[in-house]
Formats: C-alpha cells, sequence, structure tokens
C-alpha cells in the first residue's frame, strides 16, 4: 500500500467516525464524470489527491470543523459547493479589484466567519491556503495553511491542525505568492 493510499485509508476512517458541525451523514462519493464537470467549470484540473478525496470518500462532509465542501452541486440550503464558491469569488474579484481572488485556488472547506481552506490547485505540491477575509486588505489575507493538501489533511487526522485547542496561538505565514498570483501579466 503506497503513503497516499494510507493516508486516504486513515481519511476515510477518520470520516466515517465523525460529523463535522452541520453533517448528519457522509455524503455518496462522486463519479469521474462529475470531476470530469467540475474541472471542465473551473478550468483547470484538481490535484490527483483531492480528486480522490471527492471519488473515493464522499463528496464534502468530512475534515476539519465544517467539513469539506461539496464538489460540484450542494443540496438545498446548504453552504455552495466548492466550484459555485471559485467561479463566485472570481466574479467578485473582478468587480472589485481591490481583494482579487486567485487563479487557481479553489475554496473546499468553510471555516466560517467567511473564512476558507483553499488549495493551489495550480501549485504540483497542492499547498492549502487559510483566506481569512477580516484582514484591512487583501495581500493580508491569504495564509499557508499547510504546505501540501497532504500534510493538511495528515494534520487533520492526527489532531495536529493550527485549529485544535492544542495549538492554540499557532501562527501561519503569510502566502507570498498572493501578488504574483493575482496582479495581471501585461499584454505583449
Amino acid at each position: 500500500m503506497t503513503e497516499i493510499e494510507q493516508l486516504l485509508a486513515r481519511v476515510e476512517g477518520k470520516a466515517r467516525n465523525t460529523r463535522p458541525w452541520g453533517w448528519t451523514s457522509l455524503p455518496e462519493p462522486v463519479d469521474a464524470a462529475t470531476v470530469a464537470r467540475a474541472e471542465a467549470a473551473l478550468g483547470f484540473r484538481l490535484p490527483p489527491l483531492l480528486a480522490e478525496l471527492y471519488l473515493r470518500i464522499g463528496d464534502g462532509g468530512f475534515g476539519p470543523e465544517y467539513g469539506l465542501l461539496p464538489l460540484l452541486d450542494s443540496p438545498p440550503a446548504d453552504e455552495p459547493a466548492a466550484v459555485v464558491q471559485y467561479l463566485a469569488h472570481r466574479e467578485s474579484g473582478r468587480q472589485d479589484p481591490e481583494w482579487p481572488w486567485p487563479d487557481g485556488v479553489l475554496p473546499i472547506s468553510h471555516w466560517g466567519c467567511a473564512m476558507y481552506a483553499c488549495v493551489d490547485c495550480l501549485d504540483p505540491q497542492a499547498p492549502v491556503l487559510l483566506f481569512e477575509p477580516n484582514a484591512d486588505e487583501a495581500d493580508h489575507a491569504w495564509y499557508v495553511d499547510a504546505p501540501s493538501l497532504t500534510a493538511w489533511l495528515r494534520a487533520w487526522v492526527d489532531g495536529t491542525g493550527w485549529y485544535e485547542e492544542t495549538n492554540e496561538g499557532m501562527d501561519l505565514a503569510p502566502w507570498s505568492d498572493f501578488r504574483i498570483r493575482t496582479t495581471p501579466t501585461p499584454a505583449s
């Protein structure tokens, strides 16, 4: 069994035995066609590990705090799905250039107070970023939650994430690529 297979097994075990706030059961996994539709709507591919979470474990409803968002479709009255959130944030960023949303940064989990855990789908390491919009300006709203989705999931199953009571006061580093990823490149 590979290291990723072992991690997926651990995540699945914890997902089956814990319910984040607001979830009563673990949703069924999505199929490959749903992942393909999501990627077409987004305009980029999901990191392989993120796709596997949705394909093998469930369409959201597990993970830290409020759990992973559904990928493409949300039940009525629930938090909008990850793809819907991404597209809305990108449009909002076009409307308000002071608060741009980086290309390829997919919100995957809501922390409350408009904060999101997001995966940088354009980075091969798939780092998880924390979007904390309660800052004074967009430059100070993005932090590195984990250097990879793998590390983020390990922190959840091991109970070592910054959000755990035992890690109160743990500081996250600012995401240094924010301006690089949100500044339009001049046309040649």
